[in-house]
């Protein structure tokens, strides 16, 4: 029978004897201790030092912390590490960290070329507002010494044989010390010199901040190989129809059949841009129509591209993405779920002798794990399921192996909100009006009421839409919503009678519209006080605070956004908004990977593209004129970036280079951006461009799309035998580990003893 380690661990963290498998240390020196038992649980012997006890303590709390966050559990376990592991892990160190991230990112919209303008139309754009040197570099400095002492942190509380091994912190040493060296550089330099290469690696800081993102990284990263060869042949696809197309449309004698010769199939360069933005359908049909107006037979060629590259391959290359990401991921979510069997082995471990004492077996005391549960840093309502399981062993008064991992199986398990018991009145007519006040038609019915309060709005909107404001009679328009108004108060009193406060609380939906009801009667208070009475001569372009036809406005908009309260109502509706809720929640390492994407490509746009593209002088004036006054020698072809007048989407700061990079992720008229461009820079700008359209509107958006069907059909799985009520009770929390719940294998006991025995700080021995 395999017999378990004698455990050991040395006071101080030292991590020298790392692997070590002698057993060499002294029992009688201080500040250590040693620990004996066996698996199959036949003695226990605990050589307590003063205070160890205390220690045992602390190691299984953060153990158990550990494993709720999916956090290794290879750091220092020592007393003084400890504390300083929780310290460092707290909610309010990790938010100040996660601020400190978020202001080095927005330096780049105030350092030069700054981005505080009101336009980022260079017509009409006035000077921004240029900071002095030194002041964003304080700022920026002051960052990097707080990521210096974060990274100080990381590396002693892991230990110098881990961090070795940890190429992220390697990395983020490399990351700070250039980051150093560059800022040193550009304040010898009085801020004046054109690259600051340190801003293209401060995403670099929010990536390594994140576990999840890390991860995500890697399998996009172990992603990539896989549809290379997809790629290809998209690749070989659109040079084939390209020669293709430069061979039917080739210039003739005659110029009137040469129009598709000339706009898109000139030269080699041009009939690859044409195909390529045409596989993203941003310029269908504009791209075959010179020849399509010729000979319709024309168009088979174009529709043969489109049918093969946009429906067929480029179909084919989401299902991929999705299927070798998904592939990835799962290996990386059977990580995490390794790291929480193991967080919860090794708490075990640490614990089941401090209950051997009173048990013939191995095994944790309940009252000794009820005492680490009341110091573990996790949500409350997790927290009161597993100490109701762990009190369900009180009688026993231990709990062996298989019941210390089961009670943490309710980390996975939905969030059941309960609502308190309705108030108890002694009338028979007072019980009367609660039953009927507490009935789900009440819901119903104002709903309905809703739904005529927003007819309404849209009914007076329609036949006054082509009055101004001072013309149109807001009198009716106030009369209309005061009724609704006063019926939403009448069904939030009652429903406050029926339910009482704690009850009317207890629902999301109700807290939502007791607030647009109590905000909405405000307004209109403030509408009478300010307006007197209601009188149908009332003068809409009076002003208070704000004229009446503002407060009216604000009023309705208000009222329409109120009429979201169908949507808990409705099981289908319910379940799409949790599942968009989820995404925001928990699967913000794929926002935080395309914001590194964005922030990276609009630090080289600026790099190359910055002030490159200048309207003309005598455009300056055109915002209020007609476009006669264009001067005869400016050139505006139909479909160009002058001719659509995008101006404002530039390179010319930060903030206006993310609005250009959203708008060709987009992909529509993103050729009029590339076209451009090129021609005010040079054709090797399109690879800028369309590397951008690959890395974002490809991988990003494909990779997001699928994990949004995959958040949904988990959920929905999940709640098909549910009620409308059930989807309202139940609180859903969609993790990425949850998602793939079902597709993880458990690690057995001899993986996690094996990792255990391999723990640089805790010195297991057979």
């Amino acid at each position: 029978m395999e017999t378990d380690s004698l455990l050991t661990e040395s006071m101080n963290g030292a991590s020298g004897d790392y692997g070590s498998s002698s057993g060499t240390e002294d029992r009688g020196s201080p500040g250590s201790r040693r620990m004996s038992y066996s698996v199959a649980g036949q003695s226990c012997s605990v050589d307590r030092a003063p205070g160890d006890e205390e220690l045992y303590l602390q190691q299984a709390v953060v153990f158990i912390e550990d494993a709720i966050q999916y956090r290794s559990i290879n750091h220092r376990v020592d007393a003084r590490s400890l504390r300083l592991y929780r310290w460092y892990y707290s909610r309010i160190c990790q938010w100040f960290l996660g601020l400190t991230i978020a202001v080095l990112l927005l330096l780049a919209f105030v350092e030069r070329p700054s981005s505080l303008s009101i336009s980022s139309d260079p017509r009409f754009r006035s000077p921004a507002w240029q900071p002095p040197c030194g002041f964003t570099e304080s700022f920026e400095m002051l960052c990097l010494l707080i990521f210096c002492l974060d990274l100080a942190v990381k590396s002693y509380l892991i230990g110098w044989e881990e961090f070795r091994k940890n190429k992220w912190l390697i990395a983020y040493t490399a990351v700070i010390v250039f980051s150093v060296i560059d800022w040193v550089l550009s304040v010898s330099m009085v801020c004046d010199e054109r690259l600051r290469v340190r801003r293209l690696l401060r995403p670099f800081f929010l990536l390594q901040n994140s576990s999840l993102m890390k991860k995500t990284l890697k399998c996009i990263k172990r992603t990539l190989p896989e549809i290379a060869s997809v790629i290809l042949l998209l690749a070989l696809h659109l040079c084939l129809f390209t020669m293709i197309g430069m061979l039917l449309f080739a210039k003739s004698e005659d110029p009137k059949r040469n129009g598709e010769w000339e706009l898109h199939f000139k030269d080699f360069s041009s009939s690859l841009t044409s195909l390529l933005v045409l596989l993203t359908t941003a310029n269908n049909p504009d791209v075959m129509i010179p020849a399509y107006s010729l000979n319709r037979g024309y168009s088979v060629f174009f529709v043969s591209f489109s049918v093969i590259g946009t429906y067929c391959l480029m179909n084919l290359l989401t299902a991929i993405i999705y299927n070798q990401f998904r592939g990835y991921l799962l290996m990386s979510v059977q990580t995490s779920i390794i790291r929480r069997r193991l967080g919860i082995r090794a708490a075990f471990q640490i614990l089941s002798c401090q209950g051997a004492e009173r048990a013939a077996e191995e095994g944790v005391a309940v009252d000794v794990m009820l005492n680490v549960m009341s110091r573990v840093q996790m949500k409350s309502y997790y927290r009161a399921a597993i100490t109701k399981e762990v009190q369900q062993y009180a009688d026993v008064g231990y709990m062996d192996r298989e019941q210390f991992r089961k009670i943490f199986d309710e980390l996975d398990k939905d969030r059941i909100k309960e609502h308190p018991p309705l108030p108890g009145y002694n009338s028979p007519v007072l019980q009367r009006l609660q039953n009927v006040f507490s009935h789900y038609y009440l819901t119903i019915l104002g709903n309905a009421v809703a739904l005529a309060n927003v007819v309404s709005i849209c009914t007076v909107l329609v036949l006054n839409s082509d009055k101004s404001t001072a013309e149109r009679d807001n009198y009716i328009m106030e009369i209309i919503n005061m009724c609704f108004i006063l019926y939403y108060l009448f069904e939030m009193c009652v429903k406050i009678f029926a339910f009482g406060w704690k009850g009317y609380l207890s629902y999301r939906n109700n807290i939502f519209d007791g607030f647009l009801t109590i905000l909405l009667l405000l307004l209109q208070i403030t509408i009478y006080i300010i307006y007197r009475l209601p009188y149908s001569q009332w003068d809409p372009s009076s002003h208070g605070v704000m004229s009446l036809w503002e407060m009216v406005r604000l009023i309705n908009m208000l009222i329409v956004f109120r009429f979201l309260r169908i949507i808990p109502d409705i099981k289908l509706m319910a379940l799409v908004a949790s599942t968009l809720l989820d995404l925001l929640k928990n699967l913000r390492a794929f926002a935080g990977i395309l914001m590194v994407v964005f922030y990276v490509f609009a630090v080289i746009g600026i790099w190359l593209f910055e002030g490159a593209i200048k309207p003309p002088p005598n455009m300056s004036g055109l915002f209020n004129s007609s476009m006669e006054n264009i001067s005869s020698n400016f050139s505006m072809a139909c479909g160009t970036y002058e001719q659509l007048g995008y101006w404002s989407n530039n390179f010319d700061d930060f903030g206006a280079s993310i609005m250009l990079l959203y708008d060709v992720m987009i992909v529509n008229n993103w050729q009029a951006f590339m076209d451009a461009y090129s021609r005010y820079t040079t054709e090797w700008s399109k690879i800028y461009f369309v590397s951008w359209w690959l890395t974002s509107s490809v991988m990003w958006v494909n990779l997001f799309v699928a994990l949004i069907l995959e958040n949904f059909i988990y959920k929905w799985d999940r709640s098909h035998s549910c009620s409308v009520t059930d989807v309202e009770r139940i609180r859903y929390e969609t993790s990425v580990q949850l998602m793939f719940r079902e597709q993880i294998q458990e690690p057995t006991e001899e993986e996690l003893i094996c990792q255990l025995h391999q723990h640089p700080h805790l010195h297991l021995h057979w």
